[in-house]
């Protein structure tokens, strides 16, 4: 029998293995994002080193991935003394701001040349210091007052996308200490997660993703902080020792380069995330286009940023500069229009859609936000109001992000005052006085009328003809609203039967507008079975389900006769869709309506071929970029319609990114990936080899 010591032996080069295997998958799928093995292979590794350290406790090491999982509660945090300061950024918000901030640096610098600018988008977490000794994390530290910061080690070991040991291989080797500074943060995703957890447990959501992280990071539990899917983006170096870490052997030797951007790829190559959006800019003239893109991209990115970091890249020009009080003279942030502004609620209305939800829709004093002024706030539910504790006279912190609906973060209650009122939920329909219900396990109020409901005919229309749905050029939401009013269309299909005369007596609409109209609405009639599936308005039966089931079924008859077991054969189609279809079908007067339209409207005959015989089945499109010889949803929905499956991000598992007219990011990651680029005239082509 082999004695104790090569037993031991035996099981540490066994860990050693696994521990290697497994920081491989780490680094493969939280850093380079191409993962290589299924999650059953590494959970099942997972699960073989926690056992070995289960039975043999003493071979746990601080380095070891199961640390991920978390440890046992802490009683508090202690203290950390930063071994070199954590500096905040000062702020600018406008090009004339920026530019002084540039001839500063000339100034000061002796120089009217070209300043190299290392630029990346400012992220809206919390800033941390990882302390690494011979390649082990040792220590985590939050920011605090600069000189002095929370020790939440345990907590960081849980982040995923932070390695516990630094890679060291490959010629890839590192400082005897190093310090690298970065930012923890919430992705948007694992914030909407968190935050829908709470709400079905009845518990209190997090404000935004910044105070979600730094709540996260705090959890004196941090088998709390591990379930919270964290990730980390560094962007600089703090201390860093002369002592050299080279082949397992420690000299005295230089590491750090003496560019900005090039030492964050050093970090990179140790194995700790960067963003992919960090750019080096030539001038700071670049700096302008630098910011324009990023604030463009903004609502697309997986996380929350709040503007522009832009740090000189030479490291020896950083040196001269110096600091300023708590903030390097070296770099600034160059902040984004404010998206969260205090108003006061001065009234809540009811508004009725298209499949009868009665929403609440919040009055606002105009405030200005995220670029624009803003009045009115969709309050989505009557849980979303208990949620918030929020009355008629609150003042509330209202939000804005891009295009998205403002909503309301949260009541100041502080400023409540003596004349606030309950907001009280309609008991009818305020728009038709038909009652109302709650389906079991909705949180939505909705008016049961149905099209005799006036508001439900309106959203209806609208959405039969709009853009995505059959496009009737010329039809506005006003127009709509008129001739429902007017009694001249109760249903879509009543749009076929209006007349010139019926049209040109409509407010600002002559002679030519009514022509135009009939023209448009005579064009409307050729259209696409999978277009006319999402035009009828079925609740939640998007462009994407909508082709599915045309691509399954082939026919309108095989979609109305499909069963609810049936339905969930369908890709995408779950148990709530398929009842969602099921229902619609068997209202009698939405049959009325269908038939109407099925006698009115055209579409091509789909060619019954099963999903894995569809050309581009199984294929994976991702499309970025301005696209000139079609739209954008027109090129997705073309894709789709030959089995492709068309994605909003680049992984490792795309097959062809099309990129149109100034493609950004996803860009340059398919070319990391090696994923095959298709220009828009490769697109049009590879469509019209499969008509």
């Amino acid at each position: 029998m082999p004695n104790a010591s090569s037993l031991t032996s035996a099981l540490q080069e066994q860990l050693n293995k696994i521990h290697q295997q497994i920081n491989q998958y780490n680094h493969q799928y939280y850093v380079l994002d191409q993962p290589s093995v299924p999650d059953a292979e590494y959970d099942r590794l997972m699960r073989e080193l926690i056992t070995i350290e289960q039975t043999h406790p003493q071979l746990k090491t601080l380095d070891s991935p199961s640390q991920k999982v978390g440890g046992q509660p802490l009683k508090s945090f202690t203290q950390v003394a930063h071994q070199l300061p954590m500096l905040s950024l000062d702020n600018v918000f406008s090009r004339d701001e920026w530019q002084a901030f540039v001839k500063r640096l000339q100034d000061r610098l002796v120089t009217q040349s070209d300043i190299v600018i290392c630029a990346e988008p400012k992220l809206d977490g919390l800033a941390v210091s990882l302390r690494y000794e011979e390649g082990i994390l040792v220590q985590a530290a939050t920011r605090g007052d600069g000189s002095t910061g929370e020790n939440i080690t345990t907590n960081i070991r849980t982040i995923k996308s932070i390695p516990l040991k630094l890679i060291g291989q490959s010629g890839v080797d590192y400082p005897d200490i190093i310090e690298v500074r970065g930012e923890v943060f919430m992705p948007k995703a694992s914030f909407d997660k968190l935050n829908e957890q709470a709400k079905n447990k009845g518990e209190k959501s997090f404000a935004n993703p910044r105070n979600a992280a730094a709540g996260s990071l705090r959890q004196l539990d941090s088998k709390i902080t591990a379930k919270r899917n964290l990730a980390f983006y560094a962007y600089g170096l703090g201390y860093v020792s002369d002592l050299y870490v080279e082949n397992g052997e420690i000299i005295d030797q230089a590491f750090l380069k003496s560019s900005h951007f090039q030492r964050l790829c050093q970090v990179k190559a140790l194995g700790l995330p960067m963003c992919p959006e960090v750019r080096l800019l030539e001038n700071p003239q670049q700096v302008e286009e630098f910011y324009q893109e990023i604030l463009n991209k903004r609502d697309a990115l997986s996380y929350e940023i709040d503007g522009t970091v832009l740090k000189v890249d030479n490291i020896t020009q950083q040196e001269k500069l110096g600091f300023v009080a708590r903030a390097p003279r070296w770099a600034i942030a160059y902040k984004f229009p404010a998206q969260e502004e205090l108003t006061v609620v001065e009234d809540v209305e009811f508004q009725v859609g298209r499949t009868g939800a009665i929403t609440p829709v919040a009055r606002l004093k105009p405030v200005f936000v995220g670029g624009v002024t803003v009045s009115n706030a969709t309050l989505h539910n009557q849980d979303e109001i208990v949620r918030l504790g929020l009355k008629i006279g609150d003042s509330v912190v209202i939000r804005r992000a891009g295009d998205v609906i403002p909503q309301i973060v949260s009541v100041v209650l502080d400023k409540r005052g003596d004349d606030a009122k309950d907001i009280v939920f309609p008991s009818s329909c305020p728009v038709c006085d038909s009652k109302v219900a709650k389906a079991e396990g909705e949180a939505v109020l909705r008016c049961t009328a149905g099209l005799f409901c006036q508001a439900q005919r309106k959203e209806a229309i609208k959405h039969f003809s709009s853009r995505k749905a059959h496009d009737v050029d010329g039809l506005g939401d006003k127009l709509v609203e008129q001739l429902v009013d007017e009694n001249l269309i109760t249903t879509p299909a009543d749009l076929f039967k209006l007349t010139e005369i019926d049209i040109s007596t409509m407010d600002r609409m002559g002679k030519k507008s009514a022509i135009n109209l009939i023209t448009a609405l005579e064009s409307a009639k050729e259209t696409t079975l999978a277009k006319f599936i999402y035009g009828l308005g079925i609740r939640e039966v998007g462009e994407a389900t909508a082709a599915n089931l045309a691509n399954h079924y082939f026919t309108l008859s095989a979609i109305q006769a499909a069963s609810f077991e049936d339905l969930q054969t369908v890709s995408d189609v779950g148990e709530v869709v398929a009842k969602n279809i099921v229902n619609f079908f068997k209202e009698s007067h939405n049959v009325e309506v269908v038939s109407a339209l099925d006698e009115i409207m055209n579409w091509p005959d789909i060619i019954e071929k099963s999903a894995d015989k569809l050309p581009l089945a199984e294929q994976t499109f991702v499309l970025t970029g301005t696209l000139t010889q079609m739209g954008r949803s027109e090129a997705k929905a073309a894709l789709q319609s030959f089995g492709a499956k068309v994605s909003g991000s680049v992984s490792a598992k795309t097959h062809f990114l099309v990129a149109g007219e100034k493609s950004g990011s996803k860009l340059t990651k398919a070319q990391d990936l090696g994923v095959t680029i298709l220009t828009e005239d490769d697109l049009v082509a590879l469509l019209e080899k499969h008509n």
